[in-house]
């Protein structure tokens, strides 16, 4: 569990800006990790045209729908979990391009079933409210367009400022601690404060709803470039492709220790396991089986939670011509990690990160990823 010690003084709160008064906390230099994917389409059944789009890290995942009858996408809205996400933020970023979406994916990692609770002290080590903390956070861009969405991962442990809200925050910490101290309202908050992006909805899935989601369509495969140990979990991923069940892949996307890279190599593994699922999901055998079908959607549905004015019903009609394939991954740029205050922190590379979140505001992700080509971001670990 990532420590988030604060600094010997508080620092002076300000509003940075990506473009003037918004901004990116960190030190210019470095680089992102990208993926785009390439290669031909391949069509689907038309009447069960369904992308899943995680954003997540653990999470994200938005359920995107055409053709299965608006009447059961409603039912699906209905059994969605609901939250004032929005709550008390205040002055926020505008949006500058009409038609754009940037849904906050956050996976929450409550291993003891733990749940923010509003009325509970942070614990500035450990920045822990209830057992309950963040361990993705990623940013789905869609761009006005609807064709394509560009998924955006934000490392758990990049050194931010994080505002205050209701008595929680003020003080540089890692991002996830946002979401320990304050909920997702200051999670919202510390993402704006930190792109200079507005956030129009967000959607927070606990862990074991990947396992529900991956056991629900028979288990995913994925690529392992070299056999590797997870010393917390005992399990070793050998060399080669990996079918995993939801334990596994649990597993899979938790490990850090035991991985080259630790934190850098789980982002790229979350990324691979989204990408994993959402081709798996929208196969067709998933499509074409209504046992199947149902109890994926039923695992993702009921582990979400969003914010109130999110809707599965508009979220299909508005993007029903996506697919797997339309997806590209993005790490947000950073300089790997540091010690800062006594701590191991992963610090964002100022320049490049303000490029790429003044692109998703402008609605230029497209052009920003190909002036910045992919970097090992397909590799498996």
């Amino acid at each position: 569990m990532a420590r988030t010690e604060p600094p010997a003084s508080k620092p002076r709160v300000t509003r940075g800006n990506v473009y003037g008064s918004k901004g990116v906390y960190g030190t210019p230099g470095g680089a992102g990790t990208t993926y785009a994917p390439g290669g031909p389409r391949k069509n689907k059944p038309r009447w069960g045209r369904i992308v899943l789009v995680v954003g997540g890290v653990v999470a994200l995942i938005v359920l995107l729908a055409a053709g299965c009858g608006l009447a059961y996408i409603s039912n699906l809205d209905d059994k969605l979990h609901r939250t004032d996400a929005f709550s008390g933020l205040g002055d926020r970023p505008g949006k500058t391009v009409d038609g754009t979406q940037n849904i906050l994916f956050l996976g929450s990692d409550s291993r003891d079933g733990g749940a923010y609770d509003p009325k509970a002290k942070p614990n500035a080590k450990e920045g822990t409210v209830k057992n309950e903390r963040s361990d993705a956070i990623m940013v789905l861009h869609i761009p006005k367009d609807h064709k394509k969405a560009y998924l955006i991962s934000i490392p758990r442990d990049t050194y931010v400022f994080v505002p205050e809200l209701n008595g929680h925050g003020g003080q540089k910490a890692k991002i996830n601690a946002a979401f320990a101290w304050g909920g997702i309202p200051l999670t919202v908050k510390t993402v704006e404060n930190f792109t200079g992006v507005k956030i129009d909805h967000v959607a927070k899935i606990d862990f074991n709803g990947f396992k529900a989601m991956t056991d629900a369509v028979g288990g995913v495969d994925v690529t392992v470039d070299k056999t590797v140990k997870d010393p917390r979990s005992k399990r070793t991923f050998k060399a080669g492709v990996n079918h995993l069940d939801g334990n596994a892949a649990l597993d899979y996307v938790r490990q850090r220790y035991g991985l080259p890279r630790g934190d850098f190599d789980r982002v790229q593994r979350q990324q691979i396991f989204l990408r994993a699922l959402a081709q798996k999901a929208t196969d067709t055998g998933t499509l074409t089986n209504p046992v199947k079908l149902k109890k994926f959607l039923d695992a993702a549905t009921e582990s979400l939670t969003v914010d109130n004015a999110f809707s599965l019903k508009d979220m299909a009609l508005e993007f029903r011509s996506l697919r797997p394939s339309d997806i590209s991954f993005i790490t947000s740029p950073h300089l790997g990690s540091q010690n800062v205050d006594g701590q191991s922190v992963v610090v964002s590379d100022k320049e490049k990160a303000i490029g790429l979140w003044s692109a998703v505001e402008k609605d230029d992700v497209g052009d920003w990823l190909a002036a910045n080509p992919g970097n090992n971001a397909t590799r498996g670990s």
